[in-house]
């Protein structure tokens, strides 16, 4: 046991190195800027469900690796469609980040089957139906600051940055940034970024675009205007909201190795929180398949874990889930305040699926999300999996950065 844990910070250490040593790492940009849901209700939430989660489970690895995923989860009604993508500016990691703050809000337009988030960082969307290649629809519209009234300069410096981007961007993978220095002026610039999804031609990346560009200038004299369409993101501002880029002597093979060594190090650590999941989840199963001796040897590793909490102690911290401890609800469940024994707060998520599956394999995925170190995400502490129902325990953050993390708006 000491050998691994001397391996895990060995591991550790240098992906922390590497992470601070590459200008490729920037910000994740996860505040929601738009989430909108579908008209549709789910046809069977038995299937629904795991279909959802499968689909984002097949996107969450393609995210790691490329920034960009698609999948198709079920048949029939219940068939899941699902796309995600990064924009053009982030590393891997903080793409990463991004997906893991956008697939924990987007359950909040269950139980309809469709739904599509906007972040600053990230697009998602959900349905029940192929929309991979749809460049338009009714949904578009674009989202204007509403703080600072801009100079004519400065729009004709926007409009200039805006239209070139919609030039260069289908020519470009379907991604264009840039910068244009506002006349008259000392260090004043109007930055711009456009992404179409991948699934998008260049035909058709160009036609979305002009379709961004001609509502988000509708945004003028205002400071800052994103346009949030099928298939396309614009955003225009006078702040420069663009991650570096990556200098000369750091290449793309570079970024992926130091994301898998960073990951790499979160699962070494997250062993403990995978037997703990690797319970709640095949808990009926063993029971059946090898007896009760297996089920408690996996019940003992849970127990043993530091990433176990009791269901008696989060459900005292929280005075039985009194009403008055309710910090919001959305996403997967209900969260509450919670103080336990030793003095720390916390926040305890009830999961709205109540079924020790779908909360395993959640819980999976943001465990591991939430325990790499980084500013705009709160951490993941633990789960309850043995009592009446599946808890998860955050950190407990004010300001409302807690709630943003774990319900959204």
């Amino acid at each position: 046991m000491k050998k691994v844990v001397s391996t895990t910070t060995i591991v550790y250490i240098l992906a922390t190195t590497l992470l601070l040593l590459d200008g490729s790492v920037g910000e994740p940009r996860t505040q929601t800027v738009k989430i909108m849901c579908g008209n549709q209700l789910e046809h069977n939430s038995t299937l629904y469900v795991p279909n959802f989660v499968a689909t984002m489970e097949n996107i969450s690895a393609q995210m790691r690796t490329s920034g960009f995923g698609v999948a198709v989860t079920g048949s029939g009604l219940d068939t899941n469609y699902g796309l995600a993508q990064c924009y053009g500016d982030l590393s891997l990691l903080d793409c990463v980040l991004c997906y893991a703050e956008a697939r924990t809000v987007l359950p909040q337009c269950f139980p309809f089957t469709g739904g599509r988030i906007y972040l600053d960082g990230c697009f998602m969307r959900a349905e029940n139906y192929s929309f991979f290649e749809e460049y338009t629809g009714p949904g578009d519209r674009a989202v204007c600051g509403n703080t600072t009234r801009k100079s004519p300069t400065f729009q004709e410096a926007a409009r200039k940055a805006v239209l070139r981007a919609v030039s260069d961007a289908p020519i470009n993978n379907n991604y264009a940034r840039g910068q244009v220095a506002v006349s008259g002026t000392v260090n004043e610039s109007a930055y711009v970024l456009a992404d179409c999804w991948r699934t998008l031609n260049a035909s058709t990346c160009r036609t979305c675009l002009e379709n961004a560009s001609a509502s988000i200038l509708r945004c003028f004299p205002w400071s800052e205007g994103r346009a949030l369409n099928t298939g396309c993101f614009m955003r225009y501002s006078d702040t420069n909201f663009l991650n570096p880029i990556p200098s000369n002597g750091s290449s793309r093979g570079t970024i992926i190795v130091i994301v898998v060594a960073a990951v790499s190090s979160v699962i070494v650590l997250a062993i403990g929180a995978v037997s703990g999941v690797h319970f709640c989840k095949h808990r009926k199963i063993q029971k059946k398949r090898r007896g009760s001796n297996d089920v408690e040897k996996l019940a003992k590793t849970l127990h043993d874990s530091s990433l176990n909490f009791k269901y008696s102690i989060l459900e005292k911290a929280t005075g039985s889930f009194d009403e008055a401890n309710k910090l919001g609800h959305g996403g997967f469940g209900t969260v509450y305040k919670g103080v336990l024994p030793d003095g720390r707060e916390i926040a305890v998520k009830r999961l709205f699926f109540n079924n020790r599956h779908r909360a395993a394999d959640f819980y999976n995925e943001v465990n591991i999300i939430s325990s790499v170190e980084h500013k705009n995400l709160v951490r993941l502490l633990g789960c309850s999996c043995s009592g009446p129902e599946s808890l998860l325990v955050y950190e407990f953050l004010p300001n409302k950065s807690l709630d943003r993390f774990i319900f959204g708006k």
